[in-house]
């Protein structure tokens, strides 16, 4: 503020200079937004791909587990024969069914156990991690599901009549009934309690650090763009006079 002639003269800011508290103002260089803390843990799409492999191959090599639980578990279904068949030796029994029943049961409980290792070992992995494991837990399905069959009582039932002899009660072959719903039974829960696992502890998304651009504006915006209510004293015009 200046006085010539008697009259109070007002210093005006530069059209080319911004004033102190610009809005508009752009960040000085060399400044950006802070960085959220999980991302330079989060796995690449080659990481993740490889870990997908090793989680499909692994859990698909447990199925020979299961294969070989379900064929000491499940419940045997007596056949008997005679000079012109072969019969079930109780035909109201259960055991046709309980083979089923036995497979669906073990293949959730490793369907759980699965899911908790791969999200314990990989916490952090995506979309392609859980591909991995549905998939590895449909073909340890299939392996468990052959594997029984192979290793359980031959499927030549005419042959071991012959070999047990009239009236003489032997083992049916281990077979499943119903083979789709038990062979999905182990991804489904799978994927199921991996999803569970994730929303209750999984990683959460951190919020973007903006502490970068605190000092960028922190008054009144001051010039032109000020309202009524800025709570500024309106500026006295370029060169008016004001009171002595």
């Amino acid at each position: 503020m200046a006085w010539h002639d008697g009259t109070v003269t007002a210093p005006l800011t530069p059209p080319h200079q911004p004033g102190p508290h610009d809005p508009w103002q752009a960040p000085p260089s060399g400044s950006h937004l802070a960085p959220s803390p999980g991302a330079p843990d989060d796995p690449d799409t080659a990481t993740e791909l490889r870990q997908a492999a090793v989680v499909a191959v692994l859990v698909a090599v447990s199925g020979i587990a299961l294969g070989l639980l379900w064929l000491w578990l499940a419940p045997r279904v007596p056949l008997v024969s005679d000079d012109t068949a072969v019969f079930l030796k109780n035909s109201e029994g259960e055991e046709a069914i309980g083979a089923d029943g036995t497979f669906v049961l073990l293949a959730i409980g490793f369907g759980v156990l699965s899911a908790a290792l791969v999200f314990w070992r990989l916490r952090r992995g995506g979309v392609l991690v859980v591909v991995g494991l549905a998939l590895g837990a449909l073909l340890a399905s299939l392996i468990a599901w052959r594997v029984g069959i192979w290793l359980g009582p031959s499927s030549d039932v005419v042959g071991r009549a012959r070999e047990a002899g009239q009236g003489v009660t032997f083992d049916a072959p281990l077979e499943l009934h119903t083979v789709w719903v038990a062979v999905l039974a182990w991804p489904f829960a799978a994927m199921g309690i991996h999803l569970l696992l994730t929303a209750a502890f999984g990683p959460r998304d951190v919020e973007p650090d903006w502490s970068g651009y605190s000092g960028y504006y922190d008054g009144p915006v001051q010039g032109p763009l000020a309202g009524p209510g800025s709570g500024g004293s309106p500026s006295s015009p370029a060169g008016g006079a004001g009171p002595g």
